[in-house]
C-alpha cells in the first residue's frame, strides 16, 4: 500500500468477534446482532481513537477493512477477551445492558501479523 510520501504503510483491520449462539442458539434477531457487532466497533474506535494505527485507518475511509469472525458462545467470547488483555491488545468487549451480557468485542485497528495468533481459532462469521 503506497502512501503520499511513497512509501508502504501496513494494511490495518478492525476485528470484530461476534457471539454466534445470538442468532443459532438464542434466536436473536439478525439486525440486532449486527447492532451489537456496530456498537463495540464504534466503540473501540472512540476508545482509541488517539493511537495512531487508528488515525491512520480513520484517514483511509473509503478503503477501511473490517473482519468479522465468530465465537461460539459467551465462554469462548469472555476468554478471549481475557486473553486480548493479558497480552495488551487494545479492544472492547460489548456488553448488552441492561441485561449486561457479553455479545460481541472489537479490537482497535491493528496490522494483521499483530493480532491473528490470539484470533486464529475463530471462523468468519457466517
Amino acid at each position: 500500500m503506497a502512501t503520499p510520501s511513497g512509501g508502504t504503510s501496513k494494511r490495518l483491520i478492525q476485528y470484530v468477534i461476534v457471539r454466534s449462539d445470538l442468532i443459532h442458539g438464542l434466536s436473536w434477531p439478525l439486525g440486532a446482532v449486527i447492532t451489537q457487532a456496530c456498537h463495540a466497533a464504534t466503540a473501540a474506535i472512540y476508545l482509541h481513537y488517539s493511537d495512531p494505527d487508528t488515525q491512520e485507518y480513520l484517514a483511509e475511509l473509503d478503503s477501511m477493512h473490517k473482519v468479522v469472525l465468530q465465537a461460539p458462545d459467551e465462554a469462548s467470547l469472555s476468554t478471549l477477551s481475557s486473553t486480548l488483555r493479558e497480552k495488551d491488545i487494545a479492544h472492547k468487549l460489548w456488553m448488552e445492558q441492561p441485561e449486561n451480557i457479553p455479545t460481541c468485542l472489537a479490537l482497535k485497528p491493528y496490522p494483521k501479523e499483530t493480532v491473528q495468533p490470539f484470533l486464529k481459532k475463530f471462523k468468519l462469521f457466517k
